[in-house]
């Protein structure tokens, strides 16, 4: 698609405009939301062919492709009387919003031509939920995307490769498993924050555990081993990485971190605004 709109430029939707730049060959135009300004004008002024609209209609209107990366409690307030034309594709990448939710929320493009009340029909868009990372930017994000959709597995396979799934079940537990990231980051923190307790300067710690575990993103890349496989690889009996993963990382633990995921996707699946309260 040569025309691509995203409504809420937030992180996900600056490495999206990031990762579409490429200076090896042709480029869509975009098509930014004044949602997140400040972003938005930035992404303009760097980018050719990048442009700020006045509002979401705009955007819509523009755009073959409408990405709605808005926060989920923003949805309401950003997504009021937009209307997105039968003939759009609109990606919905709010994290525990349903096609369902998100199609009674767009009207119709009838309503601009038939003054239709706030009850107008839901828009007869084909909608398409997504779960892009911030490493679309390097073309690295395998996106979840359901259902599988030409147009959009086709879009996201240039910025790193589509996995489509089945059903809705399916998208949700990889949409809980992003949710891992930042406890991903706040471990290597304590890593590092320990190693500084020891008498390590604190750059040196940092230092060291980025290249430590970049070597593991490294290793991530050889999938002909499964993620079992290559604990194993890097342990020896009774050696250090068998010691902490056995005393530290233990069942209690594993458990912990799967009751964590379990409560994360009820709540996607059941969100509190959608909860009924006796």
């Amino acid at each position: 698609m040569k025309r691509i709109g995203i409504i809420g430029v937030g992180e996900i939707g600056r490495a999206l405009v990031e990762g579409l730049r490429d200076p090896a060959g042709p480029t869509p135009e975009v098509f930014l939301s004044p949602r997140g300004a400040r972003t938005s004008a930035d992404l303009s002024e760097r980018y050719e062919g990048v442009h700020v609209c006045a509002d979401n209609q705009q955007v819509a209107d523009r755009s073959e492709l409408v990405i709605v990366a808005v926060r989920r409690q923003d949805r309401h307030e950003a997504l009021d009387g937009l209307r997105v034309d039968g003939s759009k594709v609109a990606v919905n990448v709010m994290a525990g919003v349903t096609n369902d939710d998100l199609r009674s929320m767009l009207a119709t493009d009838t309503a601009r031509t038939t003054h239709a009340t706030p009850a107008a029909p839901a828009t007869d868009a084909t909608l398409v939920r997504a779960i892009p990372l911030p490493s679309v930017r390097e073309r690295r994000s395998v996106t979840v995307t359901y259902p599988s959709h030409p147009a959009v597995d086709s879009f996201f396979e240039q910025l790193g490769g589509a996995l489509p799934v089945a059903d809705e079940a399916a998208f949700d537990v990889f949409s809980a498993l992003t949710g891992t990231l930042t406890a991903h980051y706040a471990y290597l923190a304590t890593l590092t924050s320990w190693a500084a307790g020891h008498g390590i300067p604190a750059p040196d710690a940092e230092h060291y555990v980025r290249g430590l575990f970049q070597a593991v993103g490294r290793a991530l890349g050889d999938e002909t081993r499964s993620l079992q496989q290559l604990s194993a690889d890097h342990e020896t009996p009774r050696g250090n990485n068998e010691r902490i993963r056995t005393t530290w990382f233990d069942e209690t633990n594993a458990a912990t971190l799967s009751n964590a995921l379990d409560d994360l996707i009820n709540d996607l699946r059941h969100p509190p605004d959608h909860r009924v309260h006796p």
